[in-house]
């Protein structure tokens, strides 16, 4: 088996898709007759050393240049000895052409940064951005003000729950007795998964809490409930009251479902926005047994949940370059409209003028990732709301109590004379990936010689480190 470059076969599977505008189940099907290939290595699926063979051959093929005919023109959709079928050289540039298009919503498959799991987690690990945004989150505790049964909050983009569960210790501090309703939307599996190891120790120190992940999109998992109907009538709704009273116990309780998670957390990419859609609706809903009288009019009910948060955070929910319109409409206005009285939402967006940028701007100058301010935003969606913004409150702030900066791990001794070759590539990952630069213009320019590794030398001793910048802004609903 090859378990262990799975994630880098997947890797070369999506930049095949992307280069040649090929839908990732028909590459699958072509490819080794699966259609589902794509979703079975992302949900952690194995495949043994001949199929990956076959894989790698099949993109080697395709790779290579149609062979000319015999009057020397080249082939035109023809097909090989396989039973695959070659391209022309012009329909290869306009495949080209197409896919090098701004990851807009125009291209059939468009770039999507977080999708390459390494950059993701490289990041996480080399910088404390989780833990900024979990301190600046921790504020918004004092100004809440909720009504029973439960203090509410919607983490809108769970990821791993190192944000979540820096909150929650900060709960339990404020509120020792209160019962806890946490909902988080995630729809990446493997983040789900390492969300699950952090619970055990939550619910052991605050046990009137119940705890609920959904991978519905942002229009629905607020509410817990698909807008299709057909979709509703599928959903896969899952409730775990787990025994015992250790974190040892409840641990091995929530490992134990993991077969549950790979069927309730298959994705397909959106043919239109290249977005993972997930293809069945999962509710995944924990609580501990011991505490489940106490917690029944918490414990929420298929059909049956008015959301109603004290405190929902939105923390990078979006593509830095997506429009205002785009952001206020799909997101931002569906989480403000489930607030409860006086509930509170925190957004949190990356803004530039920082090192990182500037390293970015080294190898591309005109680069602007940061468009739209949350200014922008605050008055798109006033306008997303209509006449219902009177009923909320906006306040943007001032750049001194809005923006906060987060930093790169680094020793000192590391940006001093003498850079270490780890430091150069940890920062310029880091760099580039709050700044959402494609991975083949990345390929690029790290192939066109050392150009990169030189500015981001340059930028780490001029600032002797490197450190970005995070603007955040409060809607709040009236009382």
């Amino acid at each position: 088996m090859v378990q262990n470059s799975a994630d880098s076969l997947l890797a070369e599977i999506e930049s095949f898709c992307r280069r040649t505008g090929i839908a990732e189940s028909t590459f699958g099907r072509q490819a080794v007759n699966d259609g589902k290939l794509c979703v079975r290595l992302r949900n952690g699926k194995d495949v043994t050393l001949e199929t990956a063979a076959k894989i790698l051959g099949y993109i080697e093929v395709q790779a290579r240049p149609s062979p000319p005919t015999l009057n020397g023109t080249e082939h035109h959709g023809q097909s090989n000895k396989k039973g695959t079928t070659t391209m022309s050289g012009d329909t290869k540039r306009k495949v080209a052409k197409k896919n090098s298009q701004p990851a807009d919503g125009s291209a059939d498959r468009p770039f999507r940064f977080y999708d390459n799991r390494q950059k993701y987690l490289a990041f996480v690990n080399t910088t404390n951005e989780k833990w900024k945004v979990a301190q600046r989150a921790t504020r918004e505790l004092a100004l809440l003000k909720p009504n029973p049964p439960a203090l509410r909050v919607f983490d809108a983009g769970m990821g791993d729950a190192t944000v979540l569960s820096h909150i929650m210790r900060a709960m339990h501090k404020s509120h020792p007795t209160m019962p806890f309703l946490i909902v988080g939307k995630e729809i990446s599996l493997e983040d789900v998964r390492l969300s699950l190891e952090k619970l055990p120790d939550r619910l052991v120190e605050h046990p009137a809490s119940v705890i609920v992940i959904t991978n519905l999109y942002y229009a629905e998992a607020p509410w817990l409930r698909p807008r299709d109907v057909q979709m509703a009538a599928a959903l896969n709704w899952r409730e775990v009251a787990l025994e015992g009273g250790s974190a040892y116990e409840y641990g091995e309780q929530l490992r134990s479902l993991d077969e549950f998670l790979v069927d309730g957390w298959q994705v397909k990419s959106s043919e239109k926005t290249g977005n993972p859609m997930y293809v069945r609706p999962s509710v995944l809903v924990i609580y501990r047994k011991d505490h489940s009288f106490l917690l029944d009019s918490v414990i929420p009910k298929p059909g049956q949940f008015s959301g109603n948060y004290d405190l929902v955070l939105a923390s990078q929910p979006w593509r830095a370059r997506m429009s205002a319109e785009f952001k206020a409409k799909k997101v931002l206005g569906p989480l403000v409209r489930s607030l409860g009285a006086s509930g509170r939402l925190l957004a949190v967006q990356s803004c530039g003028n920082d090192p990182a940028l500037e390293m970015v701007n080294e190898i591309w100058p005109d680069e602007e990732p940061f468009k739209v301010n949350r200014h922008e935003l605050i008055k798109t969606l006033r306008a997303e709301l209509g006449r219902d913004a009177r009923n909320f409150n906006f306040v943007s702030g001032s750049d001194a109590k809005s923006i906060f900066r987060y930093e790169m791990h680094t020793l000192p001794s590391e940006v001093s004379q003498s850079i270490g070759t780890s430091t150069l590539f940890a920062a310029w990952n880091a760099a580039s990936y709050v700044a959402q630069i494609e991975d083949e213009r990345i390929e690029n320019a790290m192939r066109a010689g050392d150009q990169y590794l030189q500015g981001t030398a340059k930028v780490l001793k001029k600032h002797k480190g490197l450190w970005f910048n995070d603007e955040s802004f409060v809607v709040s609903r009236k009382s």
